[in-house]
């Protein structure tokens, strides 16, 4: 796919999300140096002063869309997706065509943006810099820097879970993972969550919803992620909408380096250059129907977009995948004309960051994209961050966008505590207190590149933790599919039925034994209660199982993953203990057509 992209001819759609009838088509004009200078980035002043002639940029432009009435219009799913994507492309297509023109003359390679309303510049000079930002219809230029992403790497904790698995017997543990040799069984982190037993209990496992990784890619014909891939027709693949490769070229590390990407660039087909995206989207929906099921919601669908070159991402790749998850386009098509808001997920998983350290502006690129995810209705679940067990150390985008995402910290399942190095809050951009809550991020098994599953002390991180958040999610959503796109009544009824835990720490002025505290957000993920407090406005069955104590690693036979044809007896949901605000039945969606 060109990275350059062809001036669209498209015809401006009338779209009452669109801020009226406003026309931005009016030319630019140039201000001050003085008042030039305030609009570029600290990042790029710093690589005008290493290298004036190739600094990467991403140029915002002033208009943007206002989407705030399509949140609270309550319309069906795929109107609401495509109010969405029609607000957002007509308002780059008229104010993007003057700068487009600018940027061919000076003959630099770009990419437009309609998710963020920017344009991504490669080896601009510091005199175009300057000339870009004197216009009057740019807002910012941010960097566009190669991040890397980080793993948890603290020898003790490692060293703790390594005798932690050689205490447990070797007959049914291997790698940290429950395992039999003569029956289905499931991890025993997913087992800890008790989704199990929901599948059993409601006869779901995420049947109706797609959830979607952007990470380092997929390895589509995995034994435990080929049945539940969009693109699979019952054997016949169509990559089409259901997968995108950020990753035109090699970044500049990697070209530094002569680092050969396993998986090339530019691909039609899924691949995973790095191992990491094909465990996250193993922990959402993994199991391959015999002994390895290892994800929370294995009915669920996925698709996904490649947003690093093993391991390496830039904000630009990091907004394309957004904008292609917003509205899915073929491979070589144009995202402004060719985009299907119809075929979006209903549920993102993000087990990367953008670290301010890097060169990222705060998240300042990414936040128009995650705002734009929040008005669709689509759920975007995001990794704490592996920097702890300091305070304050939610520092990176996009999990300190904390109003506009659902954050998650890891926990260890089997010793019963936070995991060393999650982050810990408050959120370093606006104060607020997080995570949201916590999930197993220790010692996790899941499928791996090369048909195979692996676990034990290398897997761990919040990277690991968020895939159970997003599944759980869906498995939720697909119990209740009035919930669909309502963002904030999902992230209050995951947190208030987590389970309250009490920190160690004071961090932020938060005592440890507060609920919320910056340690454990609400508590632990606890996706049973939640599924139970939804079930109070209707009729569905329960109760289920509590969760286990710390170190229960019994293993649990899988039931076969299809809908039940009689519900399991109701007695009533379990009780939501009263501490526990609950959702008011005002509150509460009212079924809408098109779910």
């Amino acid at each position: 796919m060109q990275i350059r992209m062809i001036k669209s001819a498209l015809v401006l759609l009338a779209a009452s999300a669109v801020i009226g009838s406003v026309s931005y088509a009016s030319r630019p004009t140039l201000e001050p140096m003085d008042v030039a200078q305030l609009k570029i980035d600290s990042f790029v002043m710093r690589a005008i002063e290493t290298d004036p002639n190739a600094i990467p940029i991403l140029i915002r432009m002033q208009a943007q869309a206002d989407l705030s009435g399509i949140e609270t219009a309550h319309l069906p799913r795929e109107e609401r997706l495509t109010r969405v994507y029609d607000a957002l492309r007509n308002v780059a297509l008229d104010t993007q065509g003057d700068l487009v023109t600018f940027l061919e003359k000076n003959s630099v390679t770009y990419r437009r943006f309609y998710i963020t309303n920017m344009i991504a510049v490669w080896g601009a000079n510091a005199r175009l810099v300057k000339q870009l930002a004197r216009r009057s219809d740019v807002s910012h230029i941010y960097g566009n820097p190669t991040i890397k992403t980080k793993n948890p790497n603290d020898s003790t904790e490692i060293e703790d879970l390594v005798n932690e698995i050689a205490n447990l017997s070797p007959r049914r543990v291997r790698k940290a993972e429950v395992r039999s040799k003569s029956e289905p069984v499931v991890g025993d982190n997913i087992s800890f969550t008790r989704a199990d037993q929901i599948w059993k209990t409601y006869g779901k496992a995420g049947e109706g919803i797609v959830v979607a990784g952007q990470d380092t890619g997929v390895e589509f014909d995995h034994p435990a992620l080929v049945r539940q891939y969009r693109g699979n027709e019952h054997g016949t693949f169509s990559h089409d909408y259901n997968w995108h490769d950020s990753i035109h070229a090699a970044t500049p590390m990697r070209s530094i380096q002569k680092d050969a990407n396993r998986c090339g660039y530019d691909l039609k087909t899924p691949c995973d250059d790095g191992d990491h995206g094909s465990h996250t989207m193993g922990t959402m929906l993994g199991s391959d129907g015999k002994r390895n099921t290892v994800g929370m919601a294995p009915n669920a669908k996925w698709i996904a977009c490649r947003n690093m070159d093993g391991g390496d991402g830039t904000p630009a790749a990091y907004i394309e995948c957004f904008e292609w998850l917003l509205a899915p386009y073929a491979f070589g098509a144009d995202p402004m004309r060719d985009g299907n808001p119809t075929k979006a997920p209903h549920i993102i998983n993000n087990s990367w960051s953008c670290p301010s350290k890097e060169g990222c502006s705060k998240g300042a690129e990414i936040e128009p994209a995650l705002q734009a995810m929040k008005a669709a209705g689509i759920m975007v679940v995001v990794s704490a961050g592996n920097e702890g067990p300091s305070c304050g150390t939610i520092e990176d985008a996009p999990a300190w966008h904390t109003d506009l995402v659902l954050s998650v910290g890891a926990y260890d399942h089997r010793m019963g505590k936070i995991a060393i190095f999650s982050s810990r809050g408050p959120s370093q951009l606006n104060g607020k207190i997080g995570p949201d809550l916590v999930a197993p991020g220790v010692g996790i098994r899941s499928s791996i590149p090369g048909k195979k599953f692996e676990g034990g002390p290398l897997w761990q991180g919040t990277s690991m933790a968020g895939p159970h958040v997003a599944g759980a999610v869906a498995l939720l959503w697909g119990i209740h599919p009035e919930l669909i796109g309502e963002i904030e009544i999902t992230k209050e009824l995951l947190r208030q039925s987590a389970t309250p835990t009490e920190a160690d720490e004071i961090c932020g002025g938060v005592p440890g034994s507060a609920v919320p505290n910056n340690t454990y957000g609400m508590g632990v993920m606890n996706i049973a209660k939640a599924i139970q407090a939804a079930d109070v406005k209707g009729s569905k069955p329960g109760p289920i199982v509590p969760l286990p104590k710390p170190r229960d690693t019994t293993a649990k036979t899988v039931p076969a993953l299809v809908p039940a044809k009689s519900a399991v007896k109701s007695h009533g949901p379990s009780p939501i203990p009263r501490s526990r605000e609950k959702l008011k039945a005002s509150q509460w969606p009212e079924p809408r057509k098109g779910q």
